[in-house]
Parts: C-alpha cells; structure tokens; sequence
C-alpha cells in the first residue's frame, strides 16, 4: 500500500494572541513607555502626554492624549500600528520598537483614534471596543479617512479612551514623572556616557489630578557629586554619609564575546540625597504621595536595554543584607533580549548573561575595593566614634544631673542612696547587712543576678548551714501585682516600695505559675516597731514577708532619705 504523505500547517488564534500580548503589560503604565518610545522612533522633539476623566454618556472616562510631532506615519506605519508582530524597524538599530507589540497595549480600552500626517497626507483612524471585541473573539476593525496636507505637515495625535478599564490610579502626575523618568526612552541614562542626540527634546505631561502640564527636560536625574568626606563631616555630622555621592562610569566588553558592549553608571548615594531629588521615596515625618516606595524597592542595580531599566539584579552586587541600597547604578547592554511586554531579561542566552555578571561584579570589586568606597568607610567610621562620643556626654550628664537629685540618707557612717533599680535596692541591703547581721532576719549565702537578683539565705540563727533550711530572697525596686518569679521556696522579698497605685492592702499577687497570695499591710503595734507586710495563703503555713525599705529603715532605724544639698560632698 503507498504511503500517504499529509502536511499540517500550524495557525495562530489571532485574536488570542492580540488579546494576550494586550494584557500581558502588568503594570498600566507601560502604555506611557511604548508611547514615548514610538515617539522617539518618529524622531519628535517635543511629545505631549495629557491624562484627564471625561464625561461621556453620565459616566466618569479616562482619556488619554498622546502627541508628539514626529515624523508621522503614512499607511503602511499605520497598518502596522495596529497589526501584531508586523513591525517595520526590525533590525534598526537606531530604533526602540522591534516587535510590534508595543502598541498592542492600547487595545485594552474601548476607543483608539489616531491622527497622523506624513508627505501630504492625513489619516484619521478609529478602533472601536477593541477590548470587548477581541474578547468575543474577533480582530476589531479600523476605519481610517484620509485628506490631503500640507506637506510640511507632519506628526501624530492619539487618544485612547477607557484604558484598563477606566482605572486611573496609577495616572497621578507624580507617579507619571516617576515613571516617565526611571522606565522611558525620555528618562534614559544615556547622557552619562556623553550620548546627547536627544538632549533637545522637551515633555509635556499632566497626570489626572492635575490641571496644567508640566515640563521636562531630557534623561535620568543623577545627584551633583558631594565634597571631599571631611567637609561633608564638618558640615552635617552624623548625617554626613547620609550625604555622600560619587559617580562611577565604565564602559567595556565581555571577555568571551568580545563584540558586545557594555555601558554602566554607578552612584553611591546616601539616603539625604536620594531625599534631595526623589520625592517618591517614603521617609519618616513626611506624607509620602500616591505610588511612594522605599529605598529598598527602587534602588539598587539596573540592567537596560536602550539605556532603560528593564529588571534589577542586586544579588549581583551583593550577597546578603541591603548594601544594594547604596546604589543608584545602571548597566546598558544592547544585546539583552527581552520578554514580548519588555518586564524581563530572561529571553538573553545565558552566556551573555553570565559574562555580563562578570564584568558587573568587577566594577563593583573595584569601587568597594577603591579610594571612594575607603572614604565612605572611613566617614562611617568618624560618624560611629561622633556618635558613641555624644552618647558618652550625654549619658554622662544624665548620670551628673540624676545623682544631683538623687535622696541619700546617712547611717552610722555609711552613706546610702535612694534606690531606681533592682541592684540599688541589693546594694543598701549589702551595706546595711555588712554593717549589722542583726537588721534582716536571714543571713545571705550566695546570690546571682542571671535573671534579676535573688539571693539563697538561711534563717539568723547559729545553726551550721548543713542542717539550715535554706530558701530564696528576691530583691525587686517595687512590688507589683505581677510577680515575675515563683513563690515556691520564697523566705522574704526586699523592696524599695509597693506599687500602691496596683495593688493595695488584700489585693493579690500572682506568681509567674500563677499561684496567688493576698498583700497583708499590719500597720505598727506600738513605738519602735514596724509597718509589716506578708504574701498570705491561707492554705500555706508559713507566710511570706516583704520588706519595704522605704518604711522598714525609717520605722526600725530611723532612717531618712533627703535631697542633696548644694554643698553635699558625696
């Protein structure tokens, strides 16, 4: 039997594919990437971008107006402004748009008319409902109209109505300044390596909260570089590395492929200077606008294709911690290749890729390893010392001027100071129980300060501590109605006061096992006793005793803490 030879020819869901290379822009602000890019592909010297909301029919439209007066198209640039994949500046060099996916962005709206004028003609495009249309599966047509011009006419005029379903977040004028100069053509890092064919062209924008358009001037905004690290010191301090900027431009080739170039910009910036020209970044004490991000999200390394940012890859800058935030650097390589939507490097072989991350990582070495990055440390270095020397001063005068209000007390020679803290309290039970054993009822064996201060003791008497029952003594400033330890083998607690405010005269205690007690206050029986106070459980014989310095040294020993005079000694 003969063998039966069949040919399949593939075919594309064309309104499949136009409905998914509309949507795979992410973010709708790619729209204003692709707009400025056809723009700069038309050679315009002044392009306009003009987003308002409009009423049509009742209802609340997006409108947006994209104008520049480039070189216009004529019928076949405007057959493949609406086409996919049928770009006519494949293989140009000098041109950004090479797909002919860009403008498939602005098929995600319900109205497209372009005006566009090129040698004597005018042609007048409308697309209606491409969205919904291409949702029920059909390419929406175009209708254009044609007139004759001038032929020195030229340039074109979009607008698109009801982009992204008429969600307009994203469209506020400081969130398109960001954009426009981080992620276009018009804010591209070209400059910096002396490239100034476009340094002409002017901008127009307007976001939808705005009413009037702002201008701008041409390429990313890179910092003035800071003074020498010592006059950054003398003039802001401990904010000096804050306020340190130095510019680092290299360009090369890859070793292993030595016919593609390389071209990048490293700044190292301080937060205060990223401050002084990004109002964008979230900082502390300021109303951060629509769209802010932190240091974190934004800076850090870049890599570009025709000298815009495409993807950050701070792991090749560093291996752990957030040192990318020093860097506000780009790397331009124009033999990356990119995802349909321009959101990704990842179509670039993986050999280019990896020479690309050699040649970074060698910049970065040598800038880390050089004088600059040595006078940043040494600014850091100055700025710690400053810094622990002021905290010393400080500190210092706050220890002078809390002596000086300190109470002391004297006793039989022994000066006493009013206790703040836990080892204060210790410290006046050690001097007295130094002094006189006889002042506490148990005599101390052994204390540890691991957690607190507690003290194991045995009872004052003149058994030997073998055949004694010892237990535990906590020291605490002031009692509270939490008790951060157990009552299990507690003898007594010695405090400097009771927090009378929390708890009072049969109120309870809790331990940390959730035991209770109830506070007992026995107030004096007669002259020379003292104000007793005990953790009572019915349930337990023995009865825990605190001692409240305050009023137990005043009752039993007359002992009296007063402020200190002007001509105290000590």
């Amino acid at each position: 039997m003969k063998e039966q030879e069949i040919i399949i020819e593939p075919k594309v869901d064309s309104a499949q594919e136009f409905i998914e290379i509309a949507m795979d822009f992410s973010n709708p602000l790619d729209l204003v990437r692709e707009a400025i890019s056809n723009a700069f592909d038309a050679q315009a010297k002044e392009i306009i971008l003009d987003f308002s909301v409009i009423q049509e029919y009742g209802e609340k439209v997006l409108k947006i107006q994209i104008i520049d007066d480039g070189t216009g198209m004529d019928m076949e640039g405007l057959v493949s402004f609406f086409d996919l994949g049928n770009s006519l500046r494949r293989n140009d060099e000098d041109t950004i748009g090479e797909k002919g996916h860009g403008t498939k962005v602005f098929f995600n709206s319900r109205r497209i008319d372009v005006i566009t004028a090129r040698d004597g003609k005018k042609y007048h495009a409308v697309m209606l409902n491409p969205s919904k249309e291409l949702f029920d599966r059909r390419i929406p047509k175009v209708t254009v109209t044609t007139e004759t011009v001038e032929i020195q006419d030229h340039g074109t005029s979009i607008t698109i109505l009801g982009y992204n379903n008429d969600r307009r977040e994203k469209f506020t004028h400081d969130q398109l300044r960001d954009y426009i100069l981080w992620f276009t053509k018009f804010g591209s890092i070209e400059r910096e390596f002396g490239k100034n064919d476009y340094k002409d062209v002017k901008m127009k924008f307007k976001g939808v909260d705005k009413k009037a358009l702002e201008e701008l001037s041409f390429g990313h905004v890179f910092p003035d570089e800071s003074c020498s690290v010592s006059d950054l010191f003398e003039n802001h301090l401990v904010e000096a590395p804050q306020w340190y900027c130095k510019k680092i431009i290299r360009t090369g080739r890859l070793k292993s492929m030595p016919e593609i170039e390389f071209k990048a910009v490293f700044c190292i910036e301080g937060n205060k200077i990223k401050y002084s020209y990004n109002n964008m970044l979230r900082r502390k004490g300021k109303v951060a606008p629509e769209g802010a991000y932190t240091v974190q999200e934004r800076y850090g390394l870049w890599l570009c294709k025709d000298f815009m940012p495409i993807q950050r890859k701070n792991e090749w800058i560093t291996s752990k911690g957030s040192e990318y935030t020093k860097f506000h650097a780009f790397v331009n390589c124009q033999d990356l290749r990119l995802t349909a939507n321009r959101g990704s490097i990842d179509n670039t072989p993986s050999e280019i890729l990896e020479d690309l991350k050699k040649a970074v990582q060698e910049i970065y070495n040598e800038i880390i390893q050089g004088d600059d990055w040595i006078d940043l440390e040494w600014l850091d270095s100055e700025v710690t010392a400053y810094n622990t020397a002021e905290k010393e001063k400080k500190d210092f005068k706050r220890r002078i001027d809390k002596i000086n209000r300190k109470r002391t007390a004297d006793y039989n020679g022994i000066r006493l100071v009013e206790p703040n803290l836990e080892s204060g309290v210790f410290t006046i039970f050690m001097q007295l129980s130094t002094y006189n054993p006889d002042i506490f009822p148990f005599v101390p064996l052994d204390y540890d300060t691991h957690s607190g201060i507690d003290v194991i003791v045995k009872e004052n008497d003149n058994l030997p501590i073998k055949t004694s029952k010892l237990y535990y003594v906590e020291f605490k400033n002031y009692l509270s109605k939490d008790f951060n330890h157990t009552f299990d083998n507690l003898y007594s607690i010695v405090c400097w006061d009771i927090n009378l405010a929390e708890i009072k005269n049969n109120e309870e205690v809790t331990d940390i096992a959730k035991q209770r007690r109830i506070l007992k206050i026995i107030p004096p029986e007669n002259t020379g006793d003292y104000t007793r106070y005990y953790l009572d459980c019915p349930r337990r014989g023995r009865k825990i005793e605190v001692f409240v310095l305050k009023s137990y040294l005043k009752e039993k020993l007359n002992i009296e803490f007063l402020p200190r005079t002007e001509d105290s000694s000590i």
